[in-house]
């Protein structure tokens, strides 16, 4: 019973995102260990590639671990620490206390947390968007740029990528009827087949920047631990 728990707290988790990265922290490494007992309560402790990586970042990675833990129905009491970072302490009172991201920084906390979370979210999409369309293009060659304003859902291809951008579509609430446009901004609303180029080389800088930031992240991890890959198992 204590692996098969084990397993299904390790797929809870990978559905917690690192905010900026739009991947899951399991597949980022970032959890460094996870004890599940008997009882069902949990310990997990994580950790980031850097001691100073964003606190409002960390906060909603460790506060979202500590959600998903709490929704499995045999969970009894979860405790999740971040380890090594200069605001450890701060985050791990707040999240024992369940404070809140404002209970937690109190006066530093300046922005709203859901808003930076919307943000992010939307970038995401962006992102996604755009590998599905250029995904397209790639397998033909002939399609003209101005074109993928028409595509809708059905036209791509039942693959990861497309299964990820319909993630965020829903997360956003935009449609996932396979005759929906793929390219639409975070309201929904379509572009002028004029205005399409330029809105997909944007939405292509979107997704670079995250793709970069993520491979420049697992390396600061490789650095920073010498053991990335393993996490600590205690059941």
């Amino acid at each position: 019973m204590g692996n098969g728990r084990y397993a299904e707290a390790m797929l809870a988790l990978g559905a917690v995102m690192d905010p900026e990265l739009d991947q899951p922290i399991t597949d980022l490494d970032f959890v460094q260990s996870l004890a599940v007992s008997d009882r069902g309560d949990i310990v997990l402790h994580l950790r980031l590639p850097t001691s100073f990586c964003a606190p409002n970042f960390a906060y909603l990675m460790a506060s979202d671990s500590k959600d998903v833990l709490l929704q499995l129905d045999w969970t009894n009491d979860v405790t999740v620490e971040l380890d090594d970072h200069h605001d450890s302490a701060i985050i791990n009172a707040g999240l024992a206390a369940d404070a809140g991201y404002r209970g937690t920084f109190r006066h530093e906390a300046e922005e709203d947390l859901e808003e930076l979370r919307t943000i992010f979210h939307r970038k995401a999409h962006v992102a996604a968007m755009e590998r599905c369309l250029t995904g397209l293009l790639r397998l033909d060659p002939s399609r003209e740029m101005k074109e993928m304003g028409r595509v809708v859902l059905g036209e791509l291809p039942a693959d990861d990528t497309t299964r990820a951008l319909l993630q965020r579509r829903r997360t956003l609430g935009l449609s996932t009827d396979s005759d929906s446009l793929v390219m639409v901004d975070h309201d929904g609303n379509d572009y002028a087949e004029i205005d399409v180029p330029l809105a997909l080389r944007r939405a292509r800088s979107t997704r670079i920047s995250i793709d970069g930031n993520a491979h420049f992240c697992r390396g600061l991890l490789r650095t920073r631990y010498d053991d990335p890959d393993r996490t600590t198992v205690n059941v």
